[in-house]
């Protein structure tokens, strides 16, 4: 008999219990600033560089813009565009992220003007130069700010040295691209309809404009039918109908539809409080009149039907304006108004008549330019900040918008004055989808003015026909190279390119890089010689852009001293548009990709990645500007994330109080945090996140935190000696690296595409399903109580392997978090998980048949655990270890896969029992696991001491109260 009894023998120190400083807490927000100083002492990005013979993979940074902290959708941004980064350099890429900012434009411009409205100063007083400096400065300022804000996500990048759209390198390169399109015949003046923002005083492009609600003024308008020999026709009234009254001193003309039935209506009956008079003829669509009628309260029992109209006696009436003879007009609407048929008429709404101002509406612009009738259409009567000419009779002076972006006092005017002559029938108010500028959040108008264009669908004229003949022909054919990530991004860029107009350029603004252009004096638009094409007056401006940036064109002399022994400088006027920044953007390709060392061999970006807005912002512009000067699309690749929204599903707003900010995310849970929930969330459509949210993402990080900590306590010894080759292994290993082999390829191919949700489930389900769930409860034994067995060193060989794939796969997720785990196995000055790349795992691994085997066996495991567990809820037993169950398994090759493997260990139990019978009405079953049941026996024998398990051997051997096992691990 044994010296040593259980009570005497310490067996708790005999085990090999984990061992690991790994922290549950995290304490995120606290040391994440720590691995932040630690990368950058390391120089880990520039280190990365230094790799050779790595194929190049560049992500070209969509610039934000440098006037502002960062909100919820750029954390997603730049999280998305880390993910993409990081993934494909620990894929073996040299993989390259210059971050950008876009620093010129009307908001910075509007930041200064506030700032000079506060102290009493006038923009207008201050020299350009100098106004141009305080927005340099405060671009600046922003950058710096948001540099250190996206660092602190952890985004990885070339931050020491990003590009600036205002440094002097880039706006000379601007400046020599929008050249190419002044030389290859592209670029023209046009005077045209275009948005324009009468707050910000500019023109604004397409996607410059967002659409918000916004109550209108709506007014039905009488146009008196003159000039006819037709007794029914003459006198009587064409009705029209719009939203924008301010628009009525403009009119020129108004149209009908060739396929619409039109009637002749009388007034029969009025009721008390009407415009109209008994006898009054109008003509209307058939479809609108009545409620038109409607509209001016008169129901069907005051009108009648006289006749048709027909499209012959259409073309041969005039109308009059309602204002044309208005005591003090002064002529200014006596002319008759144009009448004609267009095909943009319909009669689903309004009254089947469309009024005309070509000056504000690009439609009949376009029409009358078809025509050939712009001069005798075309007004410009409203000013840039939204007024009307001060000479206009009766509305002088009167505004569209008030400075503040609010209704002025334009439209009740014109109103009045309609009702004042009679020229109403009926008015009201509608609320609808109405354009804004998305910078001061104010309506915009269309306004005919001066500006400098695109042309898209003009010939190119620089020799690359292989691309397509016109800037819009070159696009469609380049949105079909170019693979989009989701697919339907690539038909949304398409037909938006299809149907776009000519691109605006130019904006009247101060703070940007000017049209480097000179117009011939006394030339017109339409003439050859309009525009000075010179290639050696071309080079004086990018070589003085290049020395000393954009600001020498507003110098005193600059036209002498880029024209004079070239041509003669007297001749030609120097033009003081700035370029839509849209152009900046889309021309950082050609400074960034093309003329940087860490830009990209072919100029061309692999990766663009923004927000789905972008296809009529960036994506669109960038197309454009490449087409237009290359032939060739910027990118190979796009990728599109949606907007974030609140955990209701409500766009965030500061005045509802819904507004998620990155920095207080950071504060509280860590930045960490953040990116998890960038991978976990489908970002392609639109993402919610709030505090609910955040929490449920923190659960998921405890739980894969366990998970990594549980594999640094098993290894905290692990050496090369306790390795064990896989073809050694038990089944449970091998099934363990079959599994490793399959998320390998599950990783790299989601990584490859862009799919970062589908990277995390995998690797999160496998992580916590097979691995905690499953396998480390499974060995957590063998490993705890073992000697120096195959078992163990295959077990722990398993743990290494999974360790760096883990690891490696998470990395370009959870930043820090990984680097922790990493960090506290490699320690070292200079080691970091992120100079590592993700391991290349066997395809040898992978054993279908195996896994096969183990799919019937878990699917036993979880009757038997389930049958255990009702067992341990009505405290039958304590542990599984008191259990023996027996389990009745039907399928012969099930019931094989069993027996062939310790199924006790698997099922946690001290003794297990299989058989073919027919298993007794009471036995425990699960409906989705057909064919097995398990009846529950208690675990015969003693409780081992030192593992826990009863076992019948358990005191029989040389240490007292253990089982074999233990005692030969003991010895």
């Amino acid at each position: 008999m044994c010296a040593d009894t259980p009570e005497t023998l310490d067996y708790k120190s005999t085990l090999n219990l984990p061992k690991t400083d790994f922290p549950m807490r995290a304490g995120l927000p606290k040391r994440e600033p720590e691995w932040l100083e630690r990368w950058e002492k390391i120089g880990v990005y520039d280190r990365l560089r230094e790799k050779q013979g790595r194929k190049p993979f560049t992500l070209h940074d969509g610039p934000p813009y440098a006037n502002g902290n960062l909100h919820i959708g750029h954390a997603l941004n730049k999280t998305i565009k880390d993910m993409i980064v990081r993934s494909h350099q620990m894929m073996g890429f040299d993989a390259r992220y210059i971050p950008g900012w876009d620093c010129h434009g009307l908001p910075i411009e509007w930041k200064i003007e506030e700032q000079y409205r506060q102290k009493g100063r006038d923009k207008d007083d201050v020299p350009i130069n100098d106004f141009r400096a305080e927005c340099r400065k405060f671009a600046a300022g922003w950058v710096d700010v948001q540099r250190d804000e996206f660092k602190r996500l952890g985004i990885t990048g070339n931050w020491a040295d990003p590009y600036l759209t205002m440094d002097f390198h880039a706006e000379r390169v601007i400046a020599e691209e929008f050249m190419k399109f002044l030389m290859n015949g592209t670029l023209y003046q046009g005077s045209k309809p275009v948005m324009w923002s009468p707050v910000e005083k500019t023109a604004l492009a397409e996607a410059e404009v967002e659409y918000h609600d916004k109550e209108s003024f709506t007014i039905w308008v009488k146009f008196k039918v003159v000039g006819t020999d037709d007794a029914s026709l003459d006198g009587a009234h064409v009705v029209i109908w719009t939203t924008t009254p301010w628009t009525m001193p403009s009119n020129k003309a108004v149209v009908y539809g060739e396929d619409i039935s039109y009637g002749l209506y009388e007034v029969t009956g009025r009721p008390e409080e009407s415009w109209v008079t008994i006898g009054d003829r109008y003509l209307l669509s058939d479809s609108m009149a009545m409620d038109v009628f409607g509209r001016a309260r008169l129901d069907d029992t005051m009108v009648r039907r006289l006749r048709d109209v027909t499209q012959d006696e259409l073309a041969k009436i005039k109308l009059q304006h309602p204002l044309a003879g208005a005591e003090g007009s002064n002529g200014e609407w006596d002319d008759l108004r144009d009448f004609r048929a267009a095909d943009f008429v319909t009669d689903t709404e309004g009254t089947g008549f469309v009024h005309c101002a070509p000056s504000h509406g690009l439609e009949e612009y376009e029409l009358y330019r078809g025509l050939g009738m712009l001069d005798q259409v075309i007004t410009y009567n409203v000013v840039e900040d939204g007024s009307f000419r001060a000479d206009l009779p009766f509305f002088g002076g009167k505004k569209i918008l008030k400075p503040n972006g609010k209704e002025g006092d334009a439209n009740t005017a014109v109103i009045n004055k309609l009702v004042e002559v009679g020229g109403l029938l009926a008015r009201g108010k509608i609320k609808h989808s109405y354009p804004h500028s998305w910078r001061s959040k104010a309506p915009v108008i269309y306004r005919n003015t001066p500006q400098w264009f695109a042309a898209i669908d003009r010939p190119v004229g620089d020799g690359q026909d292989t691309f397509g003949k016109t800037i819009r022909e070159r696009a469609l054919t380049e949105i079909d190279n170019v693979n989009w990530v989701p697919k339907k991004g690539r038909n949304r860029l398409h037909s938006m390119m299809e149907a776009r107009p000519d691109w605006v350029l130019s904006r009247q603004r101060a703070w940007g890089v000017p049209l480097t252009c000179f117009t011939k004096n006394g030339a017109l638009p339409t003439d050859e010689d309009f525009l000075l094409r010179n290639p050696e007056v071309n080079q004086r401006i990018v070589e003085a852009f290049e020395a000393d940036g954009a600001d020498v064109w507003y110098e005193d002399g600059a036209k002498e001293r880029f024209l004079g022994g070239i041509v003669n400088p007297d001749d030609y006027t120097q033009v003081f548009d700035i370029l839509d920044v849209w152009f900046d953007s889309g021309s950082t390709h050609a400074f960034v990709l093309r003329d940087r060392e860490d830009g990209s061999e072919d100029g061309i970006a692999d990766v663009y990645m923004e927000g789905t807005d972008q296809h009529r912002g960036w994506f669109h512009s960038s197309l454009l500007q490449s087409v237009g000067t290359t032939g060739r699309a910027p990118y190979r690749n796009v990728v599109t994330h949606g907007f974030t929204l609140d955990e209701k599903g409500m766009k965030m707003s500061k005045s509802i109080g819904n507004t998620i900010v990155p920095e207080k995310v950071v504060q509280q849970y860590g930045a960490d945090i953040l990116r998890l929930w960038v991978a976990q969330t489908d970002y392609t459509a639109d993402q919610r996140i709030g505090p609910e949210i955040l929490k449920g993402t923190a659960d998921s990080y405890r739980r894969l935190r366990n998970t990594m900590r549980y594999m640094l306590g098993a290894l905290s010894d692990f050496t090369d000696t306790d390795r064990t080759e896989p073809a050694e292994m038990p089944e449970l290993e091998r099934w363990v690296l079959h599994r490793v082999a399959e998320l390998d390829q599950i990783v790299r191919e989601g990584y490859a595409r862009y799919d970062f949700q589908g990277v995390f489930q995998a690797v999160f389900t496998f992580a916590t399903v097979d691995l905690s769930a499953f396998y480390f409860d499974v060995r957590k034994d063998a490993l705890y109580c073992d000697g120096d067995t195959l078992r163990r060193r295959a077990a722990r060989t398993v743990l290494d392997i999974l360790f760096h794939r883990l690891t490696t796969w998470l990395a370009p997720v959870l930043v820090f978090t990984m680097e922790e785990v990493w960090l506290e196995r490699f320690p070292g000055d200079e080691s970091s998980v992120h100079l590592t790349d993700i391991p290349d795992t066997p395809k040898a691994w992978l054993d279908s048949d195996l896994a096969a085997k183990w799919a019937k066996v878990r699917a036993a495991r979880r009757v038997v655990t389930s049958a255990l567990e009702v067992q341990r809820v009505e405290k039958v037993i304590g542990a599984s270890l008191e259990a023996a169950p027996m389990v009745f398994v039907a399928d012969d090759a099930q019931r094989a896969a069993l027996e062939s493997v310790a199924f006790e260990d698997v099922c946690i139990t001290s003794q297990i029992a299989i058989t073919g019978d027919d298993a007794p009405a009471e036995a425990f079953r699960m409906p989705e696991t057909d064919g097995v049941a398990v009846v529950f026996e208690k675990a015969s024998g003693e409780k081992c001491a030192r593992c826990w398990k009863v076992l019948p051997d358990v005191g029989t051997h040389d240490h007292a109260g253990v089982c074999a096992r233990c005692d030969e691990a003991v010895s």
